[in-house]
């Protein structure tokens, strides 16, 4: 089966209070160029969402500072036009995986949430999510500090009705790739996400961790989508992201996407109703042979 979806790459302006506006229209075609149609994509069978911090688009892709993932870009679709939704970190982890900012505008902790998210869909439609969160001390750690592991940057935990079991360290990821979750993310330490250090620690983290997975996902119908939770601080929010893996074009695509674009790209892969503004946002399109590329 052909597959697709999308997504790309972030430093230390998401702790910062700056606000900047909100996503602009998800509604934003494709390219006109490409003429993709706006069509589901094909379902696969393993996604993995690999997070990434506070980088600008020109920094995380396309300099010798990050070789592999300029690599994994040009094996697959970079899309050239891709935006956080806000300042700082957290209420684009939660836009991501829920829909909303969920009302907040900042990084304070505990953040206490109920309600539906992409975890909780899948759950109900008989797939599974997992959120694996380097230095996590322990499986379904709600606490909001450990060294290099930030809660901010993992908002399964702020919802306290989602089985612990959601809530894993980076080292539960099984080595059997067979065995991963429907839907997984993948968020790196605070050095490793390039938050603390420098692109060329994050690039090198992900040649070690991603490399195995994604030479497995090409030939067993899965993906691997690559972004960040926002830019170094500036308006535009301009952030990479890239998809890859099994029946993924290698193509450069212009179409305007943000983190909503991301959730509804899961939920429509799946058959999930959108949720929040993702309802109002256009899931990836053209980056596959299956999905009018």
């Amino acid at each position: 089966m052909a597959v697709a979806a999308a997504l790309a790459v972030g430093s230390l302006a998401g702790c910062s209070s700056e606000a900047s506006p909100a996503s602009q229209a998800s509604d934003r075609g494709p390219d006109p160029d490409t003429g993709a149609a706006a069509v589901p994509l094909p379902r696969a069978d393993h996604v993995m969402v690999v997070i990434f911090e506070n980088t600008d688009a020109q920094d995380a892709l396309g300099t010798d500072r990050a070789p592999f993932l300029t690599s994994v870009a040009t094996s697959g679709t970079q899309f050239r036009d891709a935006h956080g939704v806000t300042h700082p970190s957290q209420p684009n982890y939660l836009a991501m995986f829920s829909g909303s900012m969920q009302g907040v505008s900042d990084d304070h902790c505990p953040v206490e949430l109920t309600g539906e998210n992409l975890a909780s869909q899948l759950a109900a439609a008989g797939q599974s999510f997992v959120g694996y969160s380097e230095d996590l001390p322990a499986p379904g750690f709600r606490g909001c500090h450990a060294p290099d592991y930030a809660r901010k940057h993992n908002p399964w935990a702020d919802y306290a009705d989602l089985p612990a079991s959601v809530n894993q360290p980076l080292t539960a990821m099984p080595t059997d790739f067979a065995e991963l979750p429907t839907v997984s993310f993948v968020v790196p330490n605070l050095c490793n996400d390039m938050h603390n250090c420098d692109v060329s620690v994050g690039d090198a983290w992900a040649a070690d961790h991603l490399g195995p997975y994604l030479d497995w996902a090409t030939d067993h119908n899965s993906l691997l989508i690559v972004t960040f939770d926002e830019d170094d601080g500036s308006v535009t929010n301009h952030i990479a992201t890239l998809v890859t893996g099994a029946g993924v074009l290698p193509v450069s695509s212009q179409q305007y996407i943000d983190h909503y674009s991301l959730l509804r790209t899961l939920e429509d892969m799946y058959g999930l109703e959108p949720l929040g503004e993702a309802a109002a946002a256009q899931p990836f399109v053209g980056i596959s042979a299956g999905s009018g590329g």
